[in-house]
């Protein structure tokens, strides 16, 4: 009911990025039922089906993916102080989530079985001259049971998906406790020697600390008694701070410590959240990791592809050499989707390069911040586009031969990949909201922010339309010879 009234209230600009997520469901929807309308119209080769329902999964990807974005953009299931008080947590936020994807991927779903059923003629009689007849089995019986879980796909890929990517997860650093322990399968060496049956004895890890804050204040008066009040040595005390800092104690003295009752490790439960503790500084971000393993990626597949074969792949029937050109596709397209947030991020590096202005700089800093958001759409568009133009080039002109469910297909995967590529733009435009304000509350001019925007565009766009147009000629190039 909840998830109900939400998409209810929603913005306009939500609800078309939902009726986008239900059109990609009934696309794919379609796709898959007129794989089953292929099958039952050859029942002589029940494999010829198979090629058909394994292009299928491209499309159910690419409207995963769309759903997964438009998911993390919704505004009305974004945590918010005071929702856990009526008890909308995050887990119960998420369960909204995935409510609301399995929503607008069944009406798609839904629509994709009327159509489907339309133009098979169950309905009213065959439509447009029974122009469809021939790839829906029109004159055979649909059996429903596998319709509905080929159209069940969607919203339960949809929803598990958006359930694991958008699950609760704790936003405090994982506590790594300094205590080693000794004995009994454990690693590392104790500070002192322990009695048989003392590490299990009742207090005795609670009483540590306290012991070893004792110790660390007994070893720093015996390294200042010889050298005296006034410092003898020339470090005033520095040798017994030496000692309490490689037994794991802070360096400021062992008397803060002690004063605590705590050692360095249990230095976080003293002050608890909402107590009035500083909140910890933000790691500081560092550059994506996947470009050098996808640059890699991408040469594997160009390789494989080179060295495969000489022939187009069919899209029904897969020979041997097809399937190797497949899999060299497969590998490019990964390779550039898991280089696309560290090409994002050289883009912004390089956009603030040598002596950048105010505005350079403003642009290389987003598109640094933004790199994995906005990297990865960036490169599973690479790959369509690419992969578009290769099949376009290795056909000398427009596709005229492709068939209905191809031509749908095609749009489904380039939609959906456009759709996902524009959502991520307005989710990391609403992730720098705050930045946005702060900039025009100190004073800069709204003209400057929507030329910082254009010159991102405009930068990536210099970077990737080449690199899509260098990737296509090459795997076009050993097919095409």
């Amino acid at each position: 009911m909840l998830a109900l009234r939400l998409t209810r209230a929603a913005r306009p600009a939500v609800q078309l990025r939902r009726l986008l997520v239900a059109a990609a469901s009934g696309g794919t929807g379609f796709l898959l039922l007129g794989t089953l309308g292929y099958a039952l119209g050859h029942p002589e080769t029940p494999g010829t089906a198979l090629p058909r329902l394994a292009w299928c999964v491209v499309p159910l990807a690419a409207t995963v993916h769309l759903a997964l974005a438009v998911a993390r953009t919704d505004p009305g299931t974004r945590p918010r102080p005071g929702l856990s008080a009526v008890g909308l947590g995050p887990a119960r936020l998420m369960a909204v989530s995935a409510l609301t994807t399995a929503l607008s991927t069944a009406l798609g779903s839904l629509l994709a079985l009327v159509a489907f059923l339309h133009l098979r003629g169950d309905l009213k009689g065959l439509p447009f001259d029974g122009a469809a007849a021939g790839f829906l089995a029109a004159g055979r019986p649909l059996p429903l049971p596998g319709a509905l879980i080929l159209l069940a796909l969607v919203p339960a890929l949809a929803c598990a998906t958006v359930a694991l990517a958008l699950r609760p997860r704790d936003p405090r650093p994982a506590r790594r406790d300094a205590r080693t322990f000794g004995r009994f399968g454990a690693y590392g060496h104790t500070a002192g020697k322990e009695t048989f049956g003392a590490y299990g004895r009742f207090g005795t890890r609670l009483r540590a600390p306290a012991r070893r804050a004792e110790s660390d204040r007994t070893t720093g008066d015996a390294a200042d008694g010889p050298s005296g009040a006034d410092g003898a040595d020339g470090r005033d005390g520095t040798d017994g701070a030496e000692g309490a800092r490689a037994d794991g104690a802070p360096v400021g003295g062992a008397e803060t410590g002690a004063a605590a009752g705590t050692g360095a490790a249990d230095a976080p439960e003293a002050h608890p959240e909402g107590a009035g503790a500083p909140a910890p500084p933000p790691a500081p971000r560092t550059a994506p990791a996947g470009l050098p393993w996808g640059v890699a990626t991408v040469a594997a597949g160009l390789t494989v592809q080179a060295y495969a074969g000489r022939t187009v792949p069919a899209l029904v029937h897969l020979p041997s050499d097809a399937v190797a050109v497949l899999a060299g596709w497969a590998l490019t397209a990964f390779g550039l989707v898991l280089a696309g947030p560290g090409l994002t991020h050289l883009c912004g590096r390089l956009l603030q390069s040598a002596r950048p202005g105010a505005l350079r700089l403003l642009a290389g800093r987003g598109l640094m911040a933004e790199a994995t958001r906005i990297g990865r759409p960036l490169g599973v568009l690479c790959a369509v586009t690419s992969a578009a133009y290769a099949l376009t080039a290795l056909s000398h002109g427009p596709a005229t031969a492709f068939g209905p469910l191809t031509t749908l297909g095609a749009l489904v995967v380039t939609g959906c990949t456009v759709a996902t590529l524009l959502t991520a733009a307005v989710e990391a435009r609403q992730c720098r909201a705050e930045t946005t304000a702060a900039l025009l509350r100190l004073g800069a001019p709204a003209t400057m922010l929507r030329g910082a925007a254009l010159l991102r565009a405009a930068a990536l766009l210099v970077l990737f339309g080449p690199l899509t147009v260098a990737v296509a000629d090459l795997a076009a190039l050993p097919s095409a010879r």
